[in-house]
């Protein structure tokens, strides 16, 4: 809520009746004229809605494609296709590069934001010469798909890419957006050998997180009484449900945006904010629908039922969907500012799954987030800066990513200066550096109360009960009366009207148009500095005040009511709700992993003496860098070299980061014995030897200055690398 004192219009009015006159008539031309542009704006883009929804496959991309595989041809055929994104003439392509692959959410609109511009996702992934693809999907979707079936299409676009690339020196590292981010983590928890590192992006993996008093959307399913009414939405459309009813809940999140700031700033800036305008508007207004089965699959098991973090979504053959089951590592990007998918929601699956850092080392997993501080939801997206910062360094830095060992560690983004050394191994305008972290920072982030807990495992179970009372009373009912064909019903959608109301079929348009025209000739804006410029401005902060006044108020209330509702000891011994309830919800330990565990650890330690130079370069290096706190693109940058093998191939990037992850879980289990094991496994050769102490030196140095225990540890591996001289002379 804005502070700003406003003042009076005394005090903002010229007193000088003739200055107060000549500016008034001047605001009055320029506001008239803005007043006709922006009408014509409004002209524009509802053509614009018209034209985009009557293309076959509607999308934003900025990009030209090349059709790859039509997802309606496949055994289970899905509404989605993959396509290739034609690199743009200035772009070169590592014909070895590891492909990325973008997956946008099927959210209400239309495909394409993650190549909206060139500052984007692909944008950024092309420049930095990874061939690109693009999983996009149809305004209709296939009569019967459902969810597990988009699932199993997209598993087949991954399998396409990787017979399309066999040579890439990494697996596909796929980009999932919004809803799309779940949809990919379900799919890598099933299907781990398609992929390299994944990078989620505003992705709600664990729905009911959040913080008291800032995360008012978690509520609604309970406010609403459950998923009954998505059910009978979807019921009165004739089986599916329209996607402008899920863009609706994101407009009602900012009623001072939605209402009031969206308009007044095209409006206030007509001359320059048109084409941005038009351009967003041309992909929130792409809305597109569901089959009645998918949506009522993400409002139960993600939304109202938070399953998926649980490891309570099973696959239609029986297969839990297990998080724990992925082995690439996954990037997690998310927002503070983001009221959609907060940091608790984006992160708190991680807490639902594990105990402690360890416990996501014995699975395997390496966990990389990064929080920003302002950026809203769409603005992970479609921001330019948000793009060319940490979009950038993800698609620059993903091998760095790729070959972290096993944990969980913040992404964290230094600007490049004068001051950083080895400033020429940093690439772009920003040094990505990657600190460990434990679980006491995610829960920093917000975690709900056990009781709060229960409250939202009563609004789940009461929504089940409604659902089935509604499909046993009601659905009958509605699916008699409801119409075979739901273009009548979505075309009268409140946020479908205007568009269809302003565009060329509207009876004043043309008239709008031609006045639109004749401002544009004699078009006379008034100064920034017109006294009645800025009492237009101090009204339209009023007006933002009191929306945004109404919005939290609204927001308070919905809270107040949802945590007194589900709080009641009656209600929750109704829906059987208890504490034990809530800890059976943890996802289970497995006795065949810890055991298979067990057999891993013994296997590594057998192996504390087995190697080479490369194996000891690599277990010096780790041991060193252990205690520094972290790594950064520097260190990458040097690390590259030591790839190349001192007999033999060059590894792959795979062996490489297989090799890597065996000497870092060597480290953990049997520190002493992995140590001790360095001098017998150098090579007798004493320039062979120099040159690998030398390796571990030049990459420990690429991130700055080696001091404090770092320096220790380094001295202690200098001595190993030395003790294998004395070992020879002695032989001698």
């Amino acid at each position: 809520m804005s502070n700003k004192k406003l003042p009076f219009p005394g005090e903002t009015l010229p007193r000088n009746p003739q200055q107060f006159a000549a500016e008034g008539i001047a605001y009055l031309v320029d506001a008239a004229q803005r007043g006709v542009l922006f009408w014509d704006v409004m002209r524009q883009r509802g053509n614009q809605y018209r034209e985009h929804m009557e293309e076959t496959a509607p999308h934003v991309l900025d990009y030209a494609v090349e059709l790859v595989m039509d997802g309606r041809s496949l055994e289970r055929p899905v509404n989605y296709a993959l396509v290739r994104i034609v690199p743009p003439a200035a772009v070169t392509i590592n014909p070895r590069g590891r492909p990325f692959v973008v997956i946008d959410p099927r959210a209400g609109h239309g495909p394409g934001i993650g190549g909206f511009k060139a500052d984007s996702e692909i944008g950024v992934a092309l420049k930095a010469g990874y061939p690109c693809y693009f999983v996009g999907f149809l305004p209709e979707p296939v009569p019967g798909q459902t969810i597990e079936d988009v699932a199993w299409a997209e598993g087949k676009f991954l399998e396409k890419v990787l017979s399309l690339h066999p040579d890439a020196e990494g697996k596909p590292c796929v980009i999932g957006n919004c809803q799309a981010g779940w949809a990919v983590m379900m799919l890598a928890a099933l299907r781990p050998e398609l992929f390299g590192p994944l990078v989620i992006a505003g992705a709600p993996l664990s729905y009911w997180a959040g913080q008291r008093g800032q995360n008012p959307m978690r509520y609604s399913g309970g406010l609403l009484g459950g998923s009954w009414l998505t059910a009978m939405t979807s019921d009165l459309a004739g089986g599916k449900f329209d996607g402008a009813w899920l863009v609706q809940n994101f407009e009602n999140l900012n009623p001072a945006n939605t209402l009031w700031s969206k308009q007044y700033n095209l409006y206030s800036k007509i001359d320059t904010e048109a084409p941005r305008y038009l351009e967003f508007e041309r992909w929130w207004g792409g809305h597109v629908k569901l089959n009645a089965e998918e949506i009522q699959f993400i409002v139960d098991q993600l939304f109202v039922g938070n399953k998926l973090a649980a490891g309570e979504i099973k696959a239609a053959d029986g297969t839990a969907v297990d998080l724990r089951n992925i082995r690439s590592p996954i990037v997690i990007f998310c927002s503070k500012g983001d009221n959609i998918t907060p940091p608790p929601q984006a992160l708190g699956w991680i807490l639902d799954l594990y105990e402690n850092v360890d416990e996501i080392r014995a699975h395997g997993q390496t966990i990389v987030y990064t929080v920003h501080e302002t950026v809203g939801h769409l603005g992970i997206f479609v921001s330019g800066g948000v793009a060319r910062k940490e979009h950038s360094e993800f698609s620059s830095n993903i091998d760095l990513i790729d070959i972290l060992p096993p944990g969980l560690y913040e992404a964290t983004f230094t600007a490049k200066s004068a001051a950083t050394a080895n400033a020429d191994l940093v690439t772009g305008e920003w040094m990505m550096r990657c600190e460990p972290r434990t679980l006491d920072d995610i829960r920093a982030y917000g975690v709900n109360s056990p009781e709060d807990e229960l409250r939202f495992a009563t609004a789940a179970r009461v929504s089940d009960v409604n659902l089935a009372l509604y499909r046993t009373f009601l659905q009958p009912w509605i699916k008699a009366i409801a119409p075979k064909d739901d273009h009548a019903l979505s075309s009268l959608h409140p946020l479908r009207v205007p568009y269809e109301m302003f565009s060329k079929s509207g009876a004043l348009m043309k008239s709008v148009e031609r006045a639109a025209d004749g401002v544009r000739e004699q078009r006379k804006p008034v100064a920034e500095d017109n006294a009645f410029v800025k009492l237009q401005e101090q009204m339209s902060d009023a007006i933002v005040t009191t929306l945004q006044a109404w919005g939290e108020a609204r927001d308070k209330l919905s809270e107040q009511v949802f945590m007194a509702t589900y709080a009641s000891p009656m209600l929750q011994a109704i829906a059987g709700v208890t504490p034990e309830t809530i800890k059976s919800r943890k996802p289970g330990k497995s006795p065949l992993h810890a055991e298979l565990l067990r057999i891993r650890v013994a296997e590594i330690k057998a192996r504390a003496g087995e190697g080479g130079l490369r194996e000891c370069i690599v277990r010096g290096l780790l041991y060193a860098g252990m205690k520094r706190g972290g790594v950064d693109e520097r260190a990458l940058a040097a690390l590259r070299g030591l790839r190349v093998n001192d007999q033999g191939p060059q590894l792959t990037l795979a062996a490489f980061k297989a090799m890597v992850r065996e000497q870092f879980f060597l480290l953990l289990v049997d520190q002493e014995a992995a140590l001790a094991g360095i001098p017998q496994m150098l090579p007798s050769n004493a320039d062979r030897r120099r040159e690998g102490l030398s390796a571990i030196v030049e990459v420990l140095h690429a991130s700055g200055e080696v001091s404090g225990e770092t320096a220790e540890r380094l001295a202690e591996i200098t001595k190993l690398f030395e003790a294998k001289s004395d070992r020879l002379a002695k032989a001698s």
